[in-house]
């Protein structure tokens, strides 16, 4: 992205990020990558239809720009993660979503919400916060935030720039569908020890690695709260496997940023084209 868009970035956007068992939200500095006040949770609707999501994720925008610390609504832009792949606005799959958000027009279902709504895969909105403000500030070529979690997410983001809906989770893995090999949530299931969850891991990055090269592993999502239990067994790849350093506001922050740079090159293009 040229400098002059980026120079049109404005210096608060709200993000959001549709999870599971919660869909929290927060308004993030764009210049710090931080959230700016506490994050805003309210648990996961049953079932998750869009149309009860929709009604949370209106709820959780409401909340943010009633703070004192809100963007103008004149130059607010909303970044919206959901558990899918989204191609230009659609939801193309529902793996860890309710079946109903197949082919959803999510553009369309929030177009009524305040601001200009940019929408993006949850685990590509953490890689990009992780990438840009998080354990990946500073290195170049390809990063790749790996998300562990009910499923495996996975993002990469080359020199800066996001490369959308990598979803390396649904790889064939050793006989199996990764995600279901590998995740938080298969460990727990499978009551693994953390060495051999390790190990595991091990042989999956290398998976990973023969097919992307990527410069830099970033691992996110929530069991990275105990990666000294199962990282130092992560040996063997050609890249560096680090833990991701925002956490759980990874999704939040790349949110917003992704809605606010979104909106950004929008404008600097109708701008060339009316020069």
């Amino acid at each position: 992205m040229s400098r002059e868009t980026l120079n049109r970035l404005p210096r608060r956007a709200l993000g959001v990020d549709v999870g599971g068992t919660g869909i929290k939200g927060g308004i993030v500095d764009l210049e710090k990558g931080e959230l700016i006040g506490e994050r805003f949770r309210i648990e996961t609707p049953k079932p998750a239809t869009p149309a009860a999501v929709r009604d949370v994720i209106a709820e959780i925008v409401d909340e943010l720009l009633s703070r004192e610390e809100a963007p103008e609504r004149e130059s607010l832009g909303v970044g919206v993660l959901i558990p899918g792949v989204v191609v230009d606005g659609v939801v193309h799959s529902a793996a860890n979503i309710d079946p109903s958000w197949m082919n959803t027009d999510l553009d369309a279902l929030l177009s009524d919400l305040p601001g200009r709504v940019r929408t993006l895969n949850d685990a590509d909105g953490a890689g990009l916060g992780e990438a840009r403000f998080g354990a990946g500030v500073g290195q170049g070529g390809s990063v790749m935030t790996i998300t562990l979690g009910t499923g495996i997410g996975s993002a990469i983001v080359h020199d800066g720039v996001l490369v959308p809906n990598m979803e390396l989770g649904h790889l064939e893995f050793e006989g199996e569908v990764a995600e279901h090999k590998a995740s938080a949530a298969a460990r727990k299931a499978a009551d693994m020890p953390w060495d051999e969850y390790g190990k595991l891991l091990n042989r999956f990055l290398l998976h990973v690695e023969r097919l992307t090269a990527p410069r830099l592993f970033i691992i996110g999502g929530g069991v990275s709260k105990r990666s000294e239990d199962f990282l130092p067994y992560v040996t063997d790849t050609r890249a560096p496997v680090v833990t991701a350093t925002l956490r759980n506001n990874a999704g939040i922050v790349g949110a917003a940023l992704f809605a606010a740079e979104q909106e950004a090159a929008s404008q600097a293009l109708a701008d060339g084209a009316v020069d």
